[in-house]
């Protein structure tokens, strides 16, 4: 059996482990996984630097970030993380306190955000310019993964933030506001990713390919019609908080068209985004157009059979 380390944010992106625990799917493709959950951007890029994490699920925009040397860890002279399979494709809303009926209503606020240099800062940023305001109008500042934003905005001390399912659903029961869905604003945008280091995922090579595989066998068993109450029991037990939000959040997953990837790929009209908006806003500014150099699709090609 080979042991292998996960780091990732809290969140329902993380039912595809769930499962594959719980059904033996790691097991029986030869392997004893460790999931730890991050409290933010920073900490995961770290844990996978220094090899104390192999694989991190984390938004793809992270690995072009640290790639680039752009990111905020105190990582010098960039890293070699690359995606090698797509989870989701960032269900993100933009919720705001119930006293904000618009995004123009935000003029003024400070606004939270995981790190300041990482892509759903990026994100945002974007669909504020798209309403018309200002960087110097809407000062971000950093509070930690969509749990820890999802605290602030609860407790005032944030007027808006980008939330994915179920912190936004959890913030809609309370009252506050969705202002927009991100991709309905900015387009296609690559979300959740498998990643790791191309030094270690070159040494592991059969330990990666065997964790796609337990992963692939996980998504299809939640995408079985027949497994849809066990799915949803799993997802309540796991994730907690109210069965009716967590009902929703669980039926949004297993969609087929804005759930979890199916088939593992990443799109690529989600890549040109994240691309185009890190090109845009991040520093020092540099234009980025080659997905190689992020991306290694042959693992997941060996695991599939494609």
């Amino acid at each position: 059996m080979k042991t292998l380390d996960v780091v990732a944010f809290q969140g329902a992106s993380n039912l595809p482990m769930w499962v594959a625990e719980e059904q033996g799917f790691f097991a029986r493709h030869g392997l004893v996984v460790t999931l730890s959950i991050t409290p933010n951007s920073v900490e995961l890029a770290r844990d996978l630097h220094t090899g104390r994490r192999q694989v991190a699920l984390t938004a793809f925009d992270n690995v072009v970030t640290y790639v680039e040397a752009q990111g905020e860890a105190g990582i010098e002279g960039g890293t070699d993380f690359f995606a090698f399979m797509g989870i989701d494709d960032a269900v993100l809303s933009l919720m705001a306190a119930p006293d904000v009926p618009d995004i123009a209503a935000l003029r003024g606020q400070s606004l939270a955000v995981d790190a300041l240099t990482t892509g759903y800062a990026f994100v945002l940023r974007e669909m504020l310019r798209l309403s018309g305001l200002t960087e110097a109008e809407t000062p971000f500042f950093r509070v930690g993964g969509h749990g820890m934003r999802l605290e602030a905005l609860l407790e005032g001390r944030t007027a808006a933030t980008l939330l994915t399912t179920p912190p936004d659903l959890v913030a809609e029961a309370k009252g506050f506001r969705r202002l927009a869905r991100a991709t309905d604003m900015i387009g296609a945008y690559a979300g959740v990713t498998g990643n790791a280091s191309r030094a270690w995922a070159a040494a592991n090579r059969e330990t990666l390919v065997a964790f796609i595989r337990a992963w692939k066998d996980a998504i299809d068993w939640i995408g079985a019609a027949e497994n849809r109450d066990a799915v949803g029991a799993l997802f309540r037990a796991r994730m907690g908080g109210a069965p009716a939000v967590a009902d929703r959040a669980c039926a949004l997953l297993i969609d087929p068209v804005r759930g979890l990837r199916r088939d593992l790929t990443i799109d690529p009209a989600g890549i040109a985004t994240v691309l185009r908006l890190r090109s845009t806003y991040a520093v020092p500014a540099r234009p980025l157009t080659d997905p190689a150099r992020y991306i290694d699709l042959s693992y997941l090609a060996e695991a599939t059979g494609g």
